[in-house]
């Protein structure tokens, strides 16, 4: 069994387009779920950092 509740594939996105899509998956999920991002955009990580809010981890 997975260790996330969905994934989403931005294999080939290029900013801001990954966070936008994270976004839009994250809307349809619940509190406490986990969403795994595959993410070929070297940006990402910073991206996703800056997108994140406090106190909640982002891990790669």
């Amino acid at each position: 069994m997975a260790d996330f509740d969905q994934e989403l594939d931005a294999t080939g996105l290029n900013c801001p387009l990954p966070v936008l899509r994270a976004k839009k998956a994250l809307s349809g999920m619940s509190a406490g779920q986990v969403l795994h991002i595959i993410a070929t955009d070297p940006g990402a990580v910073k991206d996703f950092e800056a997108f994140a809010m406090p106190g909640k981890p982002v891990t790669n």
